[in-house]
Parts: C-alpha cells; structure tokens; sequence
C-alpha cells in the first residue's frame, strides 16, 4: 500500500560540493563491521515533478541501461507497432529468462516472420540464477532467445519489418527505430542526450542525468490514455511478471503498490513513478546490484510507501557459513 507523506525538514540533504566524493548510500555490514560502502546519487521528486530530495550530482548524465527500456518500447510503439498486453510488457522487460519469456519471445518472432537468427542481442543463460541452474541441468546452452533483453530486440525487429526499415542495421544509432527512441528519450526527461553509447545488448543507449530519468518516469504515468507512453506504463504495470520475472523485486513492487511504475538497469539503476507523479531514480556508483534493494526500500520509505513488499526489497542478507551474519544496509 502507499501513503503520503512529507520530507522532514531533517531529512533534506545538503547540496553536493562539486568535485566531491558521492554520498554513501549503503554499508555492507559483517559481524557488527563496516567492511565496505557504495555510493552513488538519489533523487526524489514530488508530486508536480520538482525535487524534493537529492543526493549527490543527479543532474551529471548517467548511462540509465535497461531503465531506458520503456522508453525504447514507446518508440517501437510510435513506429506503428500494434503491442499491448503482455507482448508490450515483454518488449520492456529485462527478463529473467522463465519459460513464459522464452515462449512469448518466439511467439513475437514468429508473428513477424522472423526467427532467433534475426536476433543481434548476444547469447546468454537466463537472468535468474534458479531459471540459469535448471536450464544448464537441462543439457542447454547460451541462446539469443535466453538472453535478458530478447523481448525488447524483438519489439525492434518488429518495427523494422512493420516499416520495412533494414533489419540487420537496427541497432546503429543512424537507424530510423534509434532516432525515434532519442526523441522519446529528450521529450520524457527534458534534457538533450549527452552522449550515446551501446547497452550490453549491443543497443544504443543515450546518458541522461538521474533527475531526467526520474522526470521520464513520471510523465510515462501521467501520460494521456493512448499515448505511446501510458500504453507503456499500462502494460508494465498489468503484466509486471513479464518486465522482470516471479523472483525479481519489479514485479514485487509492481504488484503490490497500485499504479507503481519500477524498472531497474544495470550498474544498479534503478527507476521508479508512482501513481501521482511522485518519482525517483538513483545509482550505485560501483554498479554493486546487491545495494539496490536497500537503497530503493529507502528510497520508497522517503516517499511514503510502505509495507511488506518494501521491507520484502530491502532485505540483502549477508552469509558466513549456512547462518546470516550481516546485511547490506541503507544509510541515508
């Protein structure tokens, strides 16, 4: 459930110092001992979309990866690509590779005419370790259907077919599908692309800064009903097992907070819209995914979400042995 709340004059940061270290935003605790930290950068916005809380530079452009995924989804959608429904989910999803990915995956190839070979995303295991250690067990290998950013790479296929767009070129940023996807990008974060640069499934990937991101998500659910954007938000938020997987903390949040918009990139990113326009986004600095659950736990503890799917997030127990001796903790 969520509520809302204010920030407590308390709880407002002081501006970043140029030239300074990030803030820590997590301590890695074993034993009662500090033995490590990740910092990064973490915005807030309120409901009319101003910042409420910032910490660090998070106007400096980050690579958002696999956060920029709804947004590539939109601009497939403007191409004149009919999605919806879990097809639209999957196209914005960085899957975990569970059997109901891999299939939908193979059902959109096919709906284009199309097969795995048209596929220039590289071969992976699947995302999630339970679906990675059965799908080894099971005799199988690397595949590009597996591979986590699949269902976006055949929405783009899609899209090239549906215009008759060259497909083995689809990826280069010169592409007519990529010049779409930039104009998504600058119109939903407001800010110009400051420099482009390939994904690890070989897409372009456009930097922006974190309060972009966030601003981003925000007008993606506050979009018009029909809008390549909404019809994003609408599908992610129906079919959330379909962005993420049954073990992933997307889904989680995205089932149990009504309206809540959650996609995660890697190199901990994270993005995050809630129903009325309240937003954040933030990284890890050290790209150290095992600070993201408690660093957005805290994120949505600030802005007033609460209950178990929150405390669910940020749990990131630490072992010693088969007993838990620790925990990655947030810190701000």
């Amino acid at each position: 459930m969520t509520t809302r709340r204010t920030l407590t004059d308390d709880a407002v940061a002081p501006p970043a110092v140029p030239g300074s270290a990030p803030p820590v935003l997590a301590e890695v605790v074993r034993s009662g001992f500090v033995e490590g930290r990740h910092r990064g950068s973490l915005v807030l916005l309120a409901a009319d979309g101003s910042v409420e809380f910032a910490l660090g530079d998070v106007d400096v452009p980050v690579f958002p990866r696999s956060s920029n995924k709804p947004l590539q989804a939109a601009a497939v959608l403007r191409a004149g690509v009919e999605l919806s429904g879990e097809r639209l989910a999957l196209a914005a999803a960085s899957h975990s590779g569970e059997a109901f990915h891999l299939d939908l995956v193979q059902k959109m190839l096919s709906e284009s005419g199309l097969t795995a070979d048209d596929l220039l995303n590289p071969a992976d295991l699947p995302l999630d370790r339970v679906e990675a250690e059965a799908y080894l067990a099971a005799g199988r290998v690397r595949d590009r259907v597996t591979m986590n950013c699949s269902g976006k790479h055949a929405a783009m296929l899609a899209a090239c077919v549906r215009n008759d767009w060259q497909l083995g070129t689809y990826l280069e940023p010169s592409h007519p599908l990529q010049r779409l996807v930039a104009e998504v990008v600058e119109e939903a974060s407001g800010e110009r692309i400051a420099a482009v640069g390939t994904d690890g499934c070989g897409a372009p990937l456009m930097a922006i800064g974190l309060t972009g991101l966030a601003r981003a998500f925000r007008h993606f659910v506050l979009a018009g009903p029909g809008t390549a954007e909404r019809r994003v938000a609408d599908a992610m938020r129906a079919h959330p097992e379909f962005v993420a997987g049954t073990r992933r903390a997307d889904t989680w949040l995205m089932r149990e907070v009504p309206g809540a918009l959650s996609k995660m990139g890697a190199e901990a990113v994270q993005a995050v819209a809630l129903a009325d326009g309240r937003a954040l986004a933030f990284k890890v600095d050290d790209g150290g995914l095992r600070a993201l659950g408690p660093v957005l736990a805290r994120a949505l503890g600030l802005l007033g979400v609460e209950g178990p799917v929150v405390a669910r997030i940020g749990r990131a127990p630490l072992m010693g042995g088969d007993a838990e001796v620790g925990e990655v903790r947030a810190v701000f």
